[in-house]
C-alpha cells in the first residue's frame, strides 16, 4: 500500500482524477480514499492544513491502512531565489522551523530525543529525478522547512533560509517526516512553488494554487508508475 498525502482538497483532487477510487472510508474526522493505479493499492487523503493535522493523517495511513511508503504532494513558498512560481522541488530533508527551545541551549528546530532534520528516502528521490529527466522537467531539490505559520514576510523568510539552509517553506512536511522517521517508513515530498513567501504571498498563493497543484499531481502520477508498493 502506498500512501499519498496532501494538505488541502485542492491539492488532492487532481490526483484522484488519475486513479480508480474503490472505497471512501470516514475515520478520525477525515476521508481516506482507497484506490488502485496500475495494479497498485493506494490510500489517499488530504490532512487539512498544519503540522498536527498532517502528522495525524500520516500516522493513520501507516497504522490503520498499512501504508509502506508515504508520498506528500502539494505546494510551497519559495525561499531559494532560483525557485519561481510553478517550479517543482523535492525535499532532501524536512525540518520544523517553528520549534524553539533555544532558551535551554538547543539549536532551533531541535526536540530532545529527536532531531532537527528528517531525511527523505533516497530511492524515491532517485525515481523523481529519473521521471524529471524523462519528461524534460526542471526539478530542484533541497531542504524544506515547515511551521504552523503562512510566511509572508521577507525578514522571517530570510531567517528560515539562513538558520535551516532551507530552499522552500510550507506547513506540513516536517511533521510527516518526523512521523515516518519514528515509524521507519520511507517518506517522499514533492512541492510545486505557489508563492515567494513575502508580502503579497497570500495573493500569489490563491492565484496559483490550482495550477501548481495540477503540476505536482501530474508529476506524482508519473512517479507512481515506477514505484514498487512493497
Amino acid at each position: 500500500m502506498i500512501g499519498i498525502l496532501c494538505a488541502m482538497r485542492e491539492e488532492l483532487e487532481p490526483i484522484l482524477e488519475y486513479v480508480e477510487v474503490k472505497e471512501v472510508i470516514d475515520y478520525g474526522r477525515n476521508k481516506y480514499y482507497l484506490a488502485r493505479f496500475q495494479n497498485k493499492d493506494l490510500v489517499l487523503a488530504y490532512s487539512k492544513i498544519g503540522k498536527v493535522n498532517s502528522a495525524t493523517t500520516a500516522t493513520i495511513m501507516i497504522e490503520k491502512f498499512n501504508a509502506r511508503k508515504v508520498l506528500f504532494s502539494g505546494v510551497a513558498g519559495a525561499v531559494d531565489e532560483d525557485l519561481k512560481i510553478g517550479d517543482l522541488i523535492i525535499a532532501t530533508k524536512t525540518c520544523q522551523h517553528d520549534i524553539d527551545l533555544t532558551v535551554f541551549g538547543y539549536e532551533p528546530g531541535f526536540v530532545p530525543e529527536s532531531k532537527v532534520y528528517f531525511d527523505c528516502d533516497k530511492g524515491l528521490n532517485d525515481i523523481a529525478k529519473s521521471v524529471a529527466k524523462k519528461l524534460d522537467i526542471k526539478l530542484k531539490e533541497g531542504i524544506i522547512a515547515s511551521g504552523d505559520q503562512f510566511i509572508h514576510n521577507k525578514e522571517k523568510k530570510e531567517w528560515i533560509k539562513k538558520t535551516f539552509n532551507a530552499s522552500a517553506i510550507e506547513m506540513e512536511g516536517g511533521a510527516v517526516g518526523n512521523v515516518c522517521w519514528t515509524l521507519d517508513v520511507p517518506f517522499f515530498m514533492l512541492r510545486a512553488i505557489s508563492d515567494t513567501a513575502e508580502e503579497g504571498a497570500g495573493v500569489d498563493f490563491d492565484k496559483f494554487l490550482e495550477e501548481s497543484s495540477k503540476v505536482s499531481a501530474k508529476f506524482l502520477v508519473e512517479m507512481l508508475k515506477e514505484i514498487n508498493e512493497k
